[in-house]
């Protein structure tokens, strides 16, 4: 893959990712992920495009941190074999602006694989491409810095204050794009990292599974890619239990009619909702963005096949369909769990090592903490539709957040799928002007309101018609 490094500031202008010098930003961005480099790329690209003098000409004056050395993503599961579940045109720009020098089919064509990509007949790539993409971006894109750990950011009561180990940032806004914490059962904390981990560690550190008894919690995307990983490595496990509170190993629900779920249409209708009504959509929604690919169901199904059927192995993997982790405990140098069925019975399963498959915690990132009472009085953030928290500081001064508003935007939000146009709806926001188009688009289905929408959450509202255009 070929690199270059990163674009500098023009000659005589100083540069802002600098070391800070007491210089008042615009914005500061609080991790390098794709939802913060998205906004780097499209930030760039309105400076880019703007003619001096013209709105958004003297670009936003904007840096963007994260401690990690270089651009990594999900790197502890990086699984082999792992696809995407979106179209990669779905990138960090394209959607808003597709003639982006950061663009998905930029990367293709500069590295030469663009006609190849179109021969293999793919419409979503594995996620090693989109993650050698995005590192493609990072080493072009301006104004980034890795290697910076930011430690806590403050009001001073005229701007925001963001301290990191090499010195404090001034500026007028900040964007947090931190991702989520990992999030295990009560149950089965306090154990040695080897032995009980996240889903999320299985390659953050050499691991040999051979002859083990290896529990696997979650029948999610990444408990099933846990799984055929487990099923499929040379150093495969004597067994694989596999255990989920869902009545079946429930397929994504991707096809075209939920798929607007996914389109800015929807996010903007669903914004306006009452809290209790959009409560109840997520929930009922769960299955268009927490469903196991259907080609991966298939993977797996097939690999038991193959180890039962034609190398006569007994039961490689049990799957226990509605039942709960509710306990771990050592037990003779191994672990025993503990699942408890939807109809009131339990069991006890003895394992070697448990891998919680059990997502992420949504809750107020933690570089915000000190802000807390500034954000948060009500116990929930309060996410504005540009995607600004409500807070009791002043209206030109804001707080943006990526990728932590799903109980506001739905199951869209922490979902690739309208990356760069939340991206966007902030940097118009940063700009003070439209550089970018966010409004609707053209769609199959119009989300409109009902009245029984406010009185009754679980109504069968909202209601969606065929689109009038």
């Amino acid at each position: 893959m070929t690199t270059h490094p990163m674009s500098s500031p023009h000659p005589g202008t100083p540069d802002p990712t600098a070391p800070p010098t007491g210089e008042v930003l615009d914005v500061v961005g609080i991790g390098i992920g794709p939802s913060n480099l998205s906004l780097a790329a499209l930030l760039a690209g309105a400076e880019r495009t703007a003619g001096p003098g013209a709105p958004g000409g003297d670009g936003v004056r904007a840096v963007f941190l994260d401690r990690a050395e270089r651009f990594t993503w999900h790197a502890g599961l990086m699984l082999p074999d792992v696809q995407m579940q979106v179209h990669y045109l779905k990138d960090l720009v394209t959607p808003v602006d597709p003639t982006s020098p950061y663009s998905f089919p930029a990367f293709l064509v500069e590295n030469k694989r663009f006609y190849r990509l179109l021969v293999t007949g793919r419409s979503k790539v594995p996620r090693r491409e989109f993650e050698q993409y995005c590192q493609w971006a990072a080493e072009r894109v301006p104004n980034l810095r890795f290697g910076v750990d930011v430690r806590a950011v403050d009001w001073d009561g005229e701007l925001f204050t963001v301290e990191t180990g090499e010195g404090t940032y001034r500026a007028r806004n900040v964007v947090t794009g931190t991702g989520l914490d990992p999030k295990l059962p009560a149950c089965a904390t306090g154990f040695e990292p080897h032995r009980v981990f996240h889903a999320s560690q299985v390659l953050a550190q050499p691991r040999d599974f051979t002859g083990l008894r290896v529990a696997v919690v979650g029948g999610g995307q990444s408990g099933a890619e846990v799984v055929h990983h487990l099923l499929s490595t040379p150093d495969r496990p004597a067994a694989v239990l596999w255990g989920t509170s869902r009545d079946n190993l429930l397929p994504l629900d991707d096809t075209p009619f939920v798929d607007e779920l996914f389109v800015p249409n929807y996010s903007t209708y669903f914004h306006g909702l009452p809290a209790a009504r959009r409560a109840a959509l997520v929930e009922r929604q769960r299955m268009a963005s927490d469903g196991v690919s259907a080609s991966l169901l298939e993977a797996i199904y097939q690999r038991l096949y193959d180890l039962e059927e034609l190398d006569g192995l007994d039961r490689p993997c049990r799957v226990l369909l509605g039942h709960r982790l509710t306990s771990v405990t050592d037990a003779a140098g191994a672990l025993r769990t503990g699942w408890l069925a939807g109809d009131g019975s339990g069991l006890t399963e003895d394992v070697d090592v448990v891998i919680c498959a059990t997502g992420y915690r949504h809750d107020l990132p933690a570089p915000l903490h000190r802000l807390r009472e500034l954000l948060v009085p009500g116990g929930e953030l309060a996410v504005r539709a540009d995607f600004s928290l409500e807070w009791r500081g002043p209206e030109q001064n804001r707080v943006y957040v990526q990728n932590a508003a799903r109980h506001r935007f739905g199951v869209a939000d922490p979902n690739l799928s309208l990356l760069a146009w939340r991206s966007a709806t902030i940097a118009n926001s940063l700009l003070g002007f439209e550089r970018y188009d966010t409004g609707a688009v053209r769609a199959a289905l119009d989300w409109v309101g009902h009245p029984a929408a406010d009185a009754d959450p679980d109504h069968d509202v909202p209601m969606a018609v065929l689109g009038h255009r």
